[in-house]
């Protein structure tokens, strides 16, 4: 699936080297391959989080039936 630059973007799988968890929202801010991109993951009061490079598959889309949430950092 190709992913483009501002897609939003889903973690599919807890990633605690980035401290990000499955279920985590990101935005794409770089595509460089077909099998990778930079995306940003930020707080509900917009401060960065992350900032990494990931394997696109380790992500999907957003979609129109996902329901956002919130989770505290460092908790489990």
């Amino acid at each position: 699936m190709p992913f483009k630059t501002l897609d939003t973007v889903v973690v599919t799988a807890d990633l605690p080297n980035h401290g990000l968890k499955r279920d985590d929202v990101g935005a794409v801010v770089q595509v460089y391959s077909g099998d990778a991109v930079e995306a940003e993951f930020v707080t509900a009061s917009g401060h960065t989080q992350a900032v990494v490079t990931l394997e696109t598959r380790h992500l999907r889309l957003a979609g129109s039936r996902d329901l956002l949430a919130v989770r505290q950092m460092g908790a489990a």
